[in-house]
């Protein structure tokens, strides 16, 4: 549907702008955004290579195992139905371990996994499991310790200090999580 509005709205607003004799800044104005377009590129390239990066090392490593270890009494509680599911619990950890650090880019592709991993034990595969909407409402909330993605998004902006939105961060998507997880446990209970 997006790829049907968004032509729609330039053209519009080309022809708008030609309308009105706005052709000069019209001009001016792609290639300003053509610019800060591949100057962010290039600043979420390097985050997000620095990050994957240290991601693929921590999965070879015994960090990971640590910090799956860490997390299991979290993921026990919050995905009781996935106790024999190994794979399922190590995916889910590594996804929230990626949005922890603020790797949203990094946690996509190992949410689809544990996704699919969980449907393949899903008894109605036209039905969301339990386990499956509580994690949709963690990755919805995504606590993350460092905000890499909008950290780095204000230092391409060239603000005074890109870190100062950390603390309001942490207090938002813990009662996110909270909130979510607390409601998500109610909900459950009284479907079953």
């Amino acid at each position: 549907m997006l790829n049907i509005l968004w032509p729609i709205f330039i053209i519009l607003s080309v022809i708008y702008g030609l309308i009105y004799g706005k052709a000069d800044e019209i001009n001016n104005g792609m290639f300003e955004s053509l610019s800060d377009a591949i100057e962010l590129s290039i600043t979420f390239l390097g985050t997000i290579s620095l990050w994957n990066g240290i991601m693929e090392i921590c999965k070879k490593t015994s960090l990971m195992d640590k910090l799956t270890g860490f997390l299991k009494p979290f993921i026990n509680f919050l995905f009781p139905e996935l106790k024999k599911n190994e794979t399922a619990k190590q995916e889910i950890s590594m996804n929230m371990i990626a949005n922890i650090l603020g790797l949203g880019n990094a946690a996509t592709p190992l949410g689809v996994q544990a996704m699919k991993t969980m449907q393949k034990e899903n008894p109605k595969k036209d039905t969301l499991s339990n386990s499956m909407m509580m994690f949709i409402v963690i990755n919805t909330a995504s606590i993350q310790l460092i905000p890499t993605n909008v950290i780095a998004i204000r230092t391409s902006l060239n603000s005074e200090n890109p870190t100062s939105i950390i603390a309001p961060v942490w207090i938002a998507t813990i009662i996110a999580a909270v909130i979510g997880i607390f409601f998500t446990k109610i909900l459950i209970k009284k479907v079953k």
